[in-house]
């Protein structure tokens, strides 16, 4: 220890050695944690959800055509002809599927044009 007016003050050197002999005897005391499960799980993609149009007595096939062209993205003439065939003769068909967000917004579009719709579902 050093002295500096009057006051004693122990050397840094001695500081530490007691410190690092402190942390190991509370270390080697104290079990370690283990590891949640849910810390080790693999993080999940979010699930999809289908669009899924069912088959009534009131709307026409021209208009079921005209509403999947207008609000499903990439949707052609030719595969919502297909689709609305598929509700005709099936009484429902898939017309789109993907994440929850756009599927909730395809969904209350087509409905807001008088198609009957099926819940969403997670696929």
């Amino acid at each position: 220890m050093s002295r500096l007016r009057g006051a004693t003050i122990p050397r840094l050197g001695g500081v530490l050695s007691a410190m690092r002999t402190t942390l190991m005897s509370r270390a080697s005391s104290t079990p370690l944690r283990e590891r949640s499960s849910a810390a080790m799980r693999e993080r999940q993609p979010y699930p999809n959800y289908r669009v899924v149009v069912l088959d009534d007595d009131v709307n026409t096939f021209v208009h079921v055509v005209e509403c999947l062209v207008r609000f499903i993205p990439a949707m052609t003439p030719d595969r919502a002809w297909e689709l609305a065939h598929e509700i005709d003769g099936l009484g429902s068909a898939v017309v789109w599927a993907g994440p929850q967000e756009p599927a909730e917004l395809y969904h209350q579009q087509l409905g807001g044009q008088g198609l009957t719709m099926a819940p969403l579902e997670p696929v």
